[in-house]
């Protein structure tokens, strides 16, 4: 079985449709959601209206929550865009969506961590950037979870590491947003390093040892900045152009 998973749209659905495409071409007939759709200045309803025509499983992000539990007062920039282009049927199917599901026979998910929608599972935050954590910690941060295939999103960066006992953990790394600063915690960037959509493509044929290609897609993500530049979302636009964040002055 070959499945496309998927991660992180934020709303950049000219970065899915590049990706659907990619993925039709690869002959993938399954594809499974990591989270966080719609949240950000980009296009949230055409988001959110094109995954459920397809009918694609996933798992609720921590952005997917907040959209679809929180009040619309004190919400963040990004948030309170998809709130806003969201009826509240809408906003309900993201607040059902499972906190964890299993995909496959040993092949399970959740976005983030097993308990937690918001914090890293393969990732340690040093001097304000995102590096791999050490095995041990990551096993730690598993807990109980067990799967021989373990699949989360939610930092933005393609990752595999397969533990000393032969479970594999992959994050497929962002369709829609290769850039982010989170001031919310311990402050600290993402950074892709490139504007590709990104996503990967999964062979269980043997669930010990699987084939995993990490797929970099071109899209047209000029558009998408300027979409973002037209919401006052500068910081956006510039991590779309580039994958990078930008520095201060």
């Amino acid at each position: 079985m070959r499945i496309a998973i998927i991660s992180d749209i934020h709303g950049n659905v000219l970065a899915l449709e590049a990706v659907l495409a990619d993925i039709a071409r690869q002959g993938v007939g399954k594809i499974v959601d990591l989270g966080d759709r719609v949240s950000g200045p980009l296009w949230p309803k055409e988001i959110f209206d094109r995954l459920k025509s397809l009918g694609i499983p996933g798992v609720r992000g921590n952005h997917d929550r907040i959209v679809g539990e929180n009040p619309r007062e004190g919400m963040g920039a990004s948030d309170a865009v998809a709130w806003d282009a969201l009826e509240a049927a809408d906003r309900a199917e993201l607040a059902g969506l499972p906190f964890s599901a299993e995909f496959a026979p040993g092949l399970s998910a959740f976005h983030a961590t097993p308990a937690y929608d918001d914090r890293y599972t393969l990732d340690d935050i040093h001097e304000g950037r995102l590096f791999r954590a050490d095995t041990a910690k990551i096993a730690r941060r598993l807990g109980g979870f067990e799967a021989r295939i373990i699949l989360m999103g939610h930092s933005h960066r393609p990752e595999m590491i397969r533990l000393p006992d032969g479970r594999l953990l992959v994050n497929p790394g962002s369709v829609g947003d290769p850039g982010y600063e989170d001031t919310t915690g311990q402050h600290h960037v993402s950074e892709a390093g490139t504007p590709h959509a990104r996503y990967a493509v999964l062979d269980i044929a043997d669930l010990a040892f699987p084939d995993v290609t990490f797929r970099a897609v071109a899209y047209d993500f000029e558009r998408a900045a300027q979409q973002a530049e037209m919401r006052g979302r500068a910081e956006w636009a510039h991590a779309l152009r580039t994958g990078l964040m930008p520095r201060p002055a």
